[in-house]
């Protein structure tokens, strides 16, 4: 789906980054359009700096409030809560510049999208959300995209000029061969060295495949905050009344040919379910909360209510928006 360059999106497809080249026209205009709409949609829900997404913690102490649940238990303030023999945790207040880093999955299993767009454009359109949110104020951001054949490291700077060369980049990475896995346990481990400074790492994926990136997870949690953006379409979670059907891995190469009956419908139903149980509690034992944008749903308002929801509360290790 492809949004004309001069009418902003109401609508709940991000635009459609399939035609390709730095100079293409067609990319100007679809990044210019999600730069209005994330600009538009977001400025209403947010105040001061980056405090709307990720008001800490930071590296000074602020006031000290009752807990709740969710709430962090690593931020208990133990005097406090002696003195008034009600758990208490303490607020921080988040340091004035924030870097920030995107580590994008753009790996064969997000070049598909049977609803209002790609599963790739939605990974974009939350990469421009995320960089939107953190931007400012002498604020840094970069990242690191894989494709499953290499990975592309863009520096952290601040600027909106490098924040535009960065959301074009990731919308210009290369799509990757037939038959190319995934590897989002490299690129969440390229994000380990060289060491940097506390911040907030990003990650966006369909988390699809093997869950073999939870040590490097674990391990980038232990320095930095975590926030997952999780990226589906319904076939990811359930097969359509078909009948028979040919299927396609992009990432092993094989092409199947299937009868969709109701069994395989259940048993396929079932399976995904499963695996995504899997993905949340990985992430949830990394402390990341987890915002979910779906290609047949209103991306942007997805993110609104999660930003909305989190933005008193992010920090917390078993916290994650609504699952949609």
């Amino acid at each position: 789906m492809t949004i004309p360059a001069n009418v902003p999106a109401r609508g709940a497809a991000p635009p459609s980054f399939r035609s390709g080249g730095l100079t293409d026209p067609h990319l100007t205009a679809a990044l210019k359009t999600l730069e209005l709409t994330v600009r538009r949609r977001l400025d209403g829900v947010l105040h001061g700096d980056h405090s709307g997404l990720i008001p800490g913690p930071g590296s000074e102490p602020g006031d000290a409030r009752l807990y709740q649940p969710g709430d962090d238990v690593r931020q208990m303030d133990w005097s406090v809560t002696a003195r008034t023999t009600h758990p208490h945790v303490r607020q921080m207040i988040a340091d004035r510049e924030l870097e920030t880093w995107l580590v994008v999955d753009l790996s064969a299993s997000l070049d598909f999208g049977t609803a209002l767009c790609e599963k790739r454009d939605l990974a974009v359109a939350a990469a421009a959300a995320v960089t939107h949110l953190t931007g400012g104020g002498g604020n840094r951001i970069g990242a690191v995209i894989a494709n499953g054949e290499r990975l592309y490291r863009i520096p952290a700077r601040s600027g909106r000029i490098h924040a535009q060369s960065m959301l074009r980049a990731i919308a210009t990475t290369p799509h990757a061969a037939d038959g190319v896995r995934g590897d989002l346990r490299g690129a969440i481990e390229a994000l380990r060295r060289p060491q940097r400074k506390r911040g907030l790492a990003v990650v966006i994926s369909d988390f699809l495949g093997d869950i073999d990136w939870q040590r490097p997870l674990r391990a980038i949690s232990g320095r930095h905050d975590l926030l997952a953006v999780e990226v589906l379409d319904p076939l990811d979670l359930n097969l359509p009344d078909v009948g028979d059907v040919v299927l396609h891995d992009p990432e092993t190469g094989r092409t199947r040919e299937f009868t969709v009956t109701p069994a395989l419908r259940s048993d396929f139903a079932h399976a995904a379910q499963q695996h995504r149980d899997q993905v949340e509690q990985t992430l949830r034992s990394a402390g990341a909360p987890v915002m979910t944008l779906r290609t047949d749903r209103d991306w942007i308002a997805d993110v609104v209510r999660f930003v909305s929801t989190r933005r008193h509360t992010f920090g917390a290790p078993s916290g994650r928006a609504p699952r949609q």
